[in-house]
C-alpha cells in the first residue's frame, strides 16, 4: 500500500505519537503502534529521558525510521510554552538538535514552533532542505480558542515563512469555538495553499478529531498506546469514524 504524505490524498492521515522516556521502552510502544497500521507516526522526543545526547537521538531516530518502514515520522520536541515536557535544551540547542535530525536521518518531518524567530526558521529551512526533511509550522493552545482572524494571520504567517505544513491545536470552552475552527479550517483548504492540520483539544475538541478532515484537516492524532495531548481518542475508534464519514460522502 502507498504510504501518503500530509497533504496527500482525499482523507486525513491517523497519527500516533510515541511518548516513551526510555530507548526500550520508546521501541516497544512503536511495535504496538505499527501493530495498529497508523498513517503517520510523530516522535515526541521531549518526553525522551536521552534528549540531551544528541548522538542517542539521532540513532534511536534511525532505528524508529528502519522500523516503520514507509510510514512517514514525524520529529516534535514541544516547548514548555506550548505544552510539551521541560527539558535540558535552550532553544538554541533545540534547534542545532532539528538540524541536525534533517541532515543526518531519514526523519520526513520536523515540528517548529511558529513563535519561533524567523531568522530560526530560515536556518531550519536550509537544514531541511539539504536533507528533504519537510517543516510543520505549528501553533498551540491549551488555554483556549483564539479568534478565527488570529489563527489566520498564524496559517498564513506558516505560508510567509514557507513552512511545507501548518499546525493549529486549541482549546474550545465550548461548541461555538469548535464551529469557528472548523470554519476556518474549510476557509483556509479553500483560499489558502498549504496543508492545514487543524484540531481542538480535550471533550469538546473531540468532535474535530473524527470530522475536521471533512472541513479540511489533513492529519487528526489517535492513541495507538499513549496519548500526547488531551482529548485524543483510540486509532482503532477514529478509523472507523473516517471509514464511515468516507462511505457516506462517496455516497453523496
Amino acid at each position: 500500500m502507498k504510504r501518503h504524505m500530509i497533504g496527500e490524498g482525499n482523507q486525513p492521515l491517523i497519527c500516533t505519537p510515541l511518548v516513551g522516556k526510555q530507548r526500550e521502552a520508546i521501541l516497544l510502544e512503536l511495535h504496538h503502534v505499527l501493530e495498529k497500521c497508523p498513517d503517520l507516526i510523530e516522535w515526541r522526543v521531549d518526553f525522551f529521558e536521552g534528549i540531551e545526547n544528541t548522538g542517542e537521538v539521532l540513532k534511536l531516530a534511525q532505528a524508529i525510521k528502519k522500523d516503520a518502514g514507509d510510514i512517514p515520522i514525524i520529529f516534535t520536541q514541544r516547548s514548555v510554552r506550548e505544552g510539551g515536557q521541560p527539558v535540558p535544551l535552550d532553544d538554541k540547542e533545540a534547534l542545532k538538535l532539528l538540524k541536525a535530525i534533517c541532515q543526518k536521518t531519514d526523519i520526513e518531518y520536523v515540528d517548529f514552533e511558529l513563535n519561533n524567530p524567523e531568522e530560526a526558521f530560515e536556518e531550519l529551512r536550509q537544514a531541511a532542505s539539504a536533507g528533504r526533511t519537510k517543516i510543520i509550522a505549528s501553533y498551540h493552545n491549551f488555554s483556549y480558542t483564539p479568534d478565527a482572524e488570529s489563527l489566520f494571520e498564524k496559517i498564513k504567517e506558516a505560508k510567509r515563512l514557507k513552512a511545507d505544513v501548518v499546525k493549529i491545536a486549541v482549546m474550545p470552552q465550548n461548541l461555538k469555538d469548535v464551529l469557528n475552527l472548523l470554519n476556518l479550517t474549510l476557509e483556509a483548504k479553500e483560499t489558502v495553499n498549504i496543508p492545514l492540520i487543524s484540531l481542538a483539544m480535550g471533550q469538546y475538541g473531540t468532535i474535530t478529531r473524527m470530522i475536521g478532515g471533512v472541513f479540511g484537516s489533513a492529519v487528526t492524532f489517535a492513541v495507538g498506546e499513549n496519548s500526547s495531548a488531551p482529548g485524543q481518542m483510540m486509532i482503532e475508534d477514529v478509523r472507523s469514524v473516517l471509514e464511515i464519514i468516507r462511505k457516506s460522502v462517496d455516497r453523496s
